[in-house]
């Protein structure tokens, strides 16, 4: 484990934490991998990250997000999202974006575009995933505790139109 980690895990756990980092993160990753094209994220310093872009559910705009995933099996082929919207009480936009267009959905990963569809995780698989995204990432537990909502889990999977 890196240095610092067990201390930004427990930063992260507090509802101070929850109230201030939805405004601040996610501005200063949009920003940084502008102005890197792609090939920085300033939070994937302490899990991976992705830059999700998928039309709004009702806009049909296209709604750009950086978030923390957990890439599958050591490849570039699937990356998991918790949809834990830091442990506030409602569903992250995103989760609705990729619900109702689930194959719209391209990622950047490492300063690449990559189209990917969404398969929100359910029942046994959902289980099984959330138990792997516990030992990722503890704090998620301490997410799930402060809410009534069950967080959303996705799998992104790389599309077969996609270049390789």
């Amino acid at each position: 484990m890196a240095p610092g980690v067990r201390l930004i895990q427990k930063v992260s756990s507090t509802r101070t934490f929850a109230r201030i980092a939805p405004h601040v993160i996610p501005v200063m990753d949009r920003t940084v991998h502008r102005l890197t094209r792609g090939k920085v994220l300033l939070s994937a310093r302490m899990l991976p990250g992705l830059i999700l872009t998928v039309p709004g559910a009702r806009s049909g705009r296209l709604r750009t997000t950086p978030l923390a995933c957990m890439p599958e099996n050591g490849t570039e082929q699937s990356w998991i999202l918790v949809g834990s919207n830091f442990g506030r009480t409602g569903h992250p936009a995103w989760t609705a974006n990729l619900l109702a267009g689930p194959g719209k959905a391209v990622v950047s990963w490492r300063g690449r575009d990559i189209p990917v569809r969404a398969t929100l995780l359910q029942g046994a698989e959902r289980d099984a995933v959330w138990q792997r995204a516990l030992k990722f990432w503890p704090p998620y537990a301490t997410y799930q505790a402060r809410v009534e909502r069950e967080i959303r889990l996705f799998r992104l999977e790389r599309r077969g139109d996609a270049a390789a």
